[in-house]
């Protein structure tokens, strides 16, 4: 008899923070998949995307902090209605040809969406024990995407028969009712203090912290030598989305078919976190040898994939244009039904979200290899996420100023290469096992009764 999980077991929790990522993030990839928001003008997308990014960039470092002060629920449930609130307005945008809603709305949902994926890093990586955190990012990993498999899903089915190159209200109103639903389920997480994992340890322990404390941590992270070492694979972690879902899927492609082509994208995503987990969790190798071979692996698929991709690119300049010229790939856009020329551009497409995934869980990993405790790895999390839409600002708007695809795609393959580097440098001096919770908690408590102290003294 299959028996379920306790509700306040790390996993538990995983799975539900999962499941609103899959209803709220997930629905949002899919929509970006689309290229535009699934407009033909792209412009409105790439400048909504911007804001987006340029507010993440604050709330993402600023996240973990509130996270913290704050707690899971609330902050969670909160930030899911900026996510509906986003996909509405391009209800709006459909309706009037006004971006300027949609464009705000971007910029909402950049704060939401930072401290969002704050409280989502948190859970993921310090509620596992140090030898199953690969499992448990793989977990997430495939609920979260398996969002991404339904959001390609309904553009697929509800655009089948259209004949134009824009998502019907339709679609966005579905995008809209599930990430309520994702905002809702936010609620249901269980305070981090009362988690236990399945040996009674509690995966939070109390810990005293204030807005002052937290606004001298986050200082503190642009001084930690190894946040510094990884600025590179946080800033590249986001940075090939605009190409492969502009340039790419909206180019190439008519509308049905980038929706079938994401359902693809992410289901590669579930698989390739699933098949990394057992490297990353491999009991036999030592951390740093696990670092190690799977940067080694991440080096060799992305390269691969970029020089797949430079073939193509090479075929073309520009996807459909406002003014009603057509791509100038050859033969026009491609449908799914037309094997002949669909089968190579739909598998590499595939193949970028097995790229996506492997880049991706090993940054996580990576991260919560370097602690325990929970507290450091939600301000490790909001600082990846800051530095990760840094990246992302500036490739939106690399599109939206209409930098040729060629340029776009030589930048995405340098700034890879350069990521590299320091990833192998940190995954080399990784150790078997992370500082301690429990020694962060000693030293916080001295801390607290030397405070105590010190007010006492003031008394007398």
């Amino acid at each position: 008899m299959l028996k379920l999980p306790r509700y306040y077991s790390p996993m538990t929790q995983v799975v539900l923070v999962g499941f609103v990522c899959f209803l709220c993030p997930a629905m949002f990839n899919a929509l970006n998949g689309m290229g535009g928001g699934g407009q033909v003008d792209r412009t409105t997308g790439n400048n909504a995307n911007t804001a987006l990014y340029c507010t993440f960039v604050v709330f993402g470092i600023l996240g973990g902090a509130i996270v913290n002060l704050c707690g899971v629920r609330w902050t969670i449930f909160g930030s899911g209605l900026t996510y509906a609130l986003y996909s509405a307005s391009y209800i709006y945008l459909n309706h009037t040809g006004s971006g300027a809603f949609t464009i705000a709305a971007g910029g909402l949902l950049g704060v939401g969406a930072g401290i969002l994926w704050a409280a989502q890093g948190m859970i993921m990586v310090s509620y596992p024990r140090e030898d199953e955190k690969a499992h448990y990012i793989a977990v997430f990993w495939i609920v979260f995407n398996l969002g991404g498999v339904v959001g390609g899903i309904l553009p697929f089915a509800i655009n089948y028969h259209s004949s134009t190159d824009s998502l019907s209200d339709g679609v966005y109103v579905a995008f809209v009712v599930l990430e309520c639903l994702g905002a809702a389920l936010g609620l249901a997480l269980a305070p981090p203090a009362k988690v236990t994992r399945d040996d009674g340890t509690s995966v939070v322990l109390v810990k005293y912290t204030n807005a002052g404390k937290e606004a001298v941590e986050i200082l503190k992270l642009f001084m930690n030598p190894m946040m510094l070492a990884l600025l590179p694979m946080c800033f590249t972690s986001n940075f090939f989305y605009s190409y492969q879902y502009g340039p790419v899927n909206a180019s190439i492609f008519n509308i049905r078919t980038r929706g079938f082509n994401n359902i693809f994208y992410w289901g590669a995503q579930m698989a390739s976190a699933y098949a990394l987990s057992f490297l990353l969790d491999n009991p036999h190798m030592t951390r740093r040898t696990r670092g190690l071979v799977a940067v080694a692996i991440v080096a060799v698929f992305f390269n691969s994939i970029w020089g797949g991709t430079l073939k193509l690119q090479l075929k073309y300049t520009h996807g459909p244009l406002p003014s009603g010229e057509p791509t100038d790939y050859p033969g026009g856009l491609i449908d799914f039904l037309d094997s002949r020329r669909a089968a190579g551009p739909i598998v590499l497409y595939t193949l970028y979200g097995v790229g996506d995934a492997l880049y991706q869980n090993l940054a996580y990993w990576i991260i919560g290899s370097l602690t325990n405790d929970s507290q450091k790895l939600s301000r490790y999390a909001g600082f990846y996420k800051g530095i990760q839409s840094l990246g992302a600002t500036v490739a939106w708007q690399l599109d939206a100023k209409s930098v040729s695809y060629l340029n776009q795609l030589i930048g995405n393959w340098v700034l890879l290469v350069i990521s590299l580097f320091p990833m192998l440098f940190v995954a080399a001096t990784l150790k078997d096992h992370s500082e301690d919770a429990e020694d962060a908690e000693d030293a916080n408590k001295k801390e607290h009764l030397a405070e105590d102290d010190d007010n006492t003294v003031k008394q007398v």
